[in-house]
């Protein structure tokens, strides 16, 4: 099929000065090896909400750690990285093996000579606060009958609690503590559920993203306000069989625990040195949340008590295919995690409601609404 006429406008909810207006754009356009998409529905991401309030943060951990900044600020931006389609054209030199009109999902990731990351860059590469999108084609996922344009527009955020699962190499035996159960945190839940991994303890100080948790399938939710979410971990974690046990350290010696994993979820300054301190002796920690700013340890802790802590970002091709394949078998339901729809008008009052409001997970924009 051949690429819409130039001059094309589309509709775009644009990011300019830590403002998100609703304008037109010029229809982008698919290079070598990409394919032009009509967006279906998109998620909002924490990350969207950092590039919205505190892009100079976003930019300056980008700069520290890979010697550029990640966004373009003296441009509009049109963010959106979490998002279902349907292909409208093919760029020059595809395969086109998809026809026109299937419903799609792709890694957010453009290979270009100077890469880009669909949904973090600006007009000329809109991501999903747009109606249309380029992708890669290579990086298509086709999106089965029985999945909908809502739940594979949560095929990103699923893929990035599969990768830190996988990250991890958590198993059957480990017991897991998920801090945090907002939308990585439940998917992480999720996730573990699939695996037959548990008891799953979750912990939240919001009593609704409590509730988000036992819906999803945690076995021991906790409010930290209350109760010690590592006391009821390693409650959990509690066993006589000596075959179950985690390896012993040198210092603490053998305890009758399963191994423990926890999942740090929040980028909230502090949590992971409660979470090192917290955690038994040879515990494994994922940490998903992401925290732009500075953050203290006591390296010490981690030593004597021999932790092993990760960090993750994005997923493999492969896992972001594999979660929507998760989501296609009914290995899990993650609808629970889709707590409203909006238009492009509602996406500024959406994403302020996000910041504030409990009882959201994943609020979804839909272009026709």
């Amino acid at each position: 099929m051949a690429l819409n006429d130039e001059g094309t406008m589309i509709r775009a909810v644009v990011l300019t000065d830590g403002k998100l207006e609703l304008t037109e754009i010029p229809e982008p356009t698919p290079g070598p090896g990409e394919v032009l998409v009509d967006v279906l529905a998109t998620g909002i991401c924490g990350s969207d909400k950092s590039c919205i309030h505190h892009p100079e943060a976003f930019n300056a951990a980008s700069q520290r750690n890979f010697g550029v900044e990640m966004l373009d600020l003296t441009k509009p931006l049109v963010l959106g990285h979490e998002f279902s389609a349907k292909i409208a054209a093919y760029g020059p030199d595809t395969e086109q093996k998809l026809p026109v009109g299937t419903r799609v999902v792709a890694v957010p990731a453009l290979p270009r000579e100077q890469s880009v990351l669909v949904g973090f860059g600006g007009i000329e590469t809109p991501g999903g606060f747009a109606e249309k999108a380029v992708v890669n084609e290579q990086l298509l996922v086709p999106v089965p009958d029985n999945v909908s344009d809502e739940l594979a527009a949560l095929t990103e955020p699923m893929a990035v609690a599969l990768h830190s699962l996988n990250r991890i190499e958590i198993d059957e035996n480990d017991v897991p503590l998920v801090v945090g159960c907002g939308p990585i945190g439940l998917a992480t839940i999720l996730l573990l559920k699939a695996r037959g991994i548990g008891p799953v303890v979750a912990t939240d100080l919001s009593p609704e993203r409590r509730e988000f948790a036992k819906r999803v399938g945690a076995d021991v939710v906790v409010d930290p306000a209350t109760d010690n979410a590592y006391q009821a971990w390693m409650a959990a974690a509690a066993t006589d069989d000596p075959a179950k046990m985690a390896t012993p350290t040198m210092v603490a010696g053998q305890l009758p625990l399963r191994p423990t994993v926890g999942f740090e979820c929040t980028g909230v300054p502090g949590l992971l040195a409660q979470m090192m301190t917290g955690a038994p002796p040879a515990s494994r920690i994922m940490v998903s949340g992401m925290n732009l700013g500075d953050d203290v340890i006591q390296p010490g802790t981690g030593i004597l008590k021999e932790l092993d802590i990760k960090f993750t970002l994005y997923y493999t091709p492969q896992e972001y295919a594999q979660a929507l394949g998760i989501m296609a078998s009914g290995e899990v339901d993650a609808s629970p995690l889709i707590t409203g729809e909006v238009g492009y008008d509602g996406i500024a009052d959406a994403v302020a409601k996000l910041g504030t409001s409990p009882t959201d997970a994943k609020i979804l924009i839909k272009p026709g609404l």
